[in-house]
């Protein structure tokens, strides 16, 4: 009843308004594929408030096989291996959608929405959520303060935490159309959460951005009561601060350079999920997962009991102190994208930080001239960190290929062979030798 009268709802409010005329946007199809921040190019003019009703959907289809070399292992409450893992066979995964909505609600001012409507992490629909982009203050009636608004942008609300340049070509849910991979990073930095950032954009190509954060994704009223063990004193749910600085210019029309560099940092969180912000979940289903845990686990709200297979999550979440580095070139159709990323923190029932490294490299080339349908690319993706009461680090390295073609601007297919080897675990973790491949086949729909 709850999804019907969603659509209902959807439905008259595409009819009642105009599914075009957004200011200071970046498409959901193919055309925002290398957008990152927005930019000040106002190239739509404001007539009136218009609402666009937009979406994404993809369907995967995977042969993924994996092994460890794990000792068996019997764990309460759980009964029977904990350490040998779930076979796989080839077949569908589960679909995912999103739906989005946009509306100019005046000159220069812009509300985005998104809901996840289906996914592997969660049954029910979720607002994903939400924020105002502000880039014309016009309302306020003073021209010092237009002329400022020609170089700054103002978002406020519940959003993707702008750190590091990854976050933008991620795949979320049903919206895979902007990632030329199936998969993300193997850390995966992504978390929606509430506060605000400012922009300040040069014509020369240089941007700077500042932000603050509440540093929760699930956020709470509830006055603390856990001890920290670093301090010895009751937890403090302090704010998130965020920034980044860039420099992005196309300097010949053939010619694309961006260079960033992040930053984020919390010192004391409820629980800060910046690499565990996905609600997601992996579009690799079931890799490296146990029978016996997921017979043992009790359902609620999740579909899967364990949905970010693949991925790894340093656990950081008392105390984060990260930064990235991000790279970006493309001449005519050949595209590269690197990351540098060093993150130290930890769990509140530690207290030293550890620390965790990745980089990884995306080469992508995609053809025909102009039009650009098609493409093949490589990525390189590794993970180097340490595990709490484990003295050496552990290492996951992960190789990917991929071709794609676009049907339309708003109709993708990509196919990837992947393969992920896992180093150093201990016996007794059922990644000890761990590695999975296969292929992973996958069609989306965004607009």
């Amino acid at each position: 009843m709850k999804m019907k009268f969603l659509f209902i709802l959807c439905f008259a409010s595409g009819i009642a308004s105009a599914q075009e005329g957004m200011q200071y946007y970046r498409p959901n199809d193919k055309s925002g594929i290398n957008v990152f921040e927005t930019t000040k190019s106002d190239t739509t003019a404001f007539q009136k408030m218009r609402v666009k009703i937009g979406g994404n959907l993809e369907q995967s289809f995977q042969t993924l096989r994996d092994q460890n070399t794990a000792a068996p292992l019997t764990q309460a409450p759980y009964t029977g291996n904990v350490n040998s893992l779930i076979p796989l066979t080839n077949g569908f995964d589960l679909a995912m959608a999103n739906l989005n909505i946009d509306a100019q609600l005046y000159d220069g001012i812009r509300l985005s929405f998104t809901m996840y409507l289906a996914s592997r992490h969660h049954e029910d629909t979720w607002v994903k959520g939400g924020y105002i982009q502000f880039d014309k203050l016009t309302f306020l009636h003073s021209s010092l303060i237009d002329k400022i608004m020609k170089s700054v942008t103002i978002k406020v609300g519940q959003f993707d935490v702008d750190y590091g340049d990854q976050h933008f070509r991620r795949t979320d849910g049903g919206n895979t159309i902007y990632n030329p991979f199936v998969e993300n990073y193997i850390m995966d930095e992504f978390a929606t959460e509430i506060g605000g950032e400012v922009y300040y954009h040069h014509k020369s190509g240089l941007f700077a951005m500042v932000g603050v954060t509440n540093g929760e994704l699930d956020p709470t009223v509830n006055a603390p009561t856990k001890i920290d063990s670093a301090t010895g004193q009751v937890n403090q749910y302090m704010p998130a601060i965020h920034g980044k600085l860039g420099y992005d210019k196309q300097f010949t029309k053939n010619l694309r350079g961006r260079l960033t560099g992040s930053a984020y940092s919390d010192h004391s969180a409820n629980s800060n999920t910046l690499f565990g912000g996905d609600r997601t979940g992996s579009h690799y289903y079931n890799v490296m997962e146990n029978q016996a845990v997921a017979n043992g686990t009790t359902l609620s709200d999740a579909n899967d009991y364990s949905p970010f297979s693949g991925r790894y999550n340093p656990g950081y979440s008392e105390e984060v102190n990260t930064f990235m580095v991000n790279l970006f070139l493309k001449y005519r159709g050949l595209e590269f994208f690197g990351t540098y990323e060093d993150a130290e923190g930890r769990a509140i029932t530690e207290t030293t930080q550890r620390q965790t490294t990745q980089f990884a490299g995306d080469l992508i080339y995609r053809f025909t001239a102009k039009k650009e349908n098609f493409w093949i690319g490589a990525r390189y993706n590794s993970v180097t960190g340490a595990i709490h009461g484990y003295t050496q680090d552990i290492v996951i390295n992960r190789a990917v290929g991929s071709i794609g073609w676009f049907v339309t601007k708003n109709i993708m297919m990509k196919v990837e062979y992947v393969n992920q080897v896992y180093l150093n675990y201990p016996t007794t973790n059922i990644l000890n030798g761990g590695q999975f491949d296969g292929f992973v086949m996958e069609a989306s729909v965004a607009f």
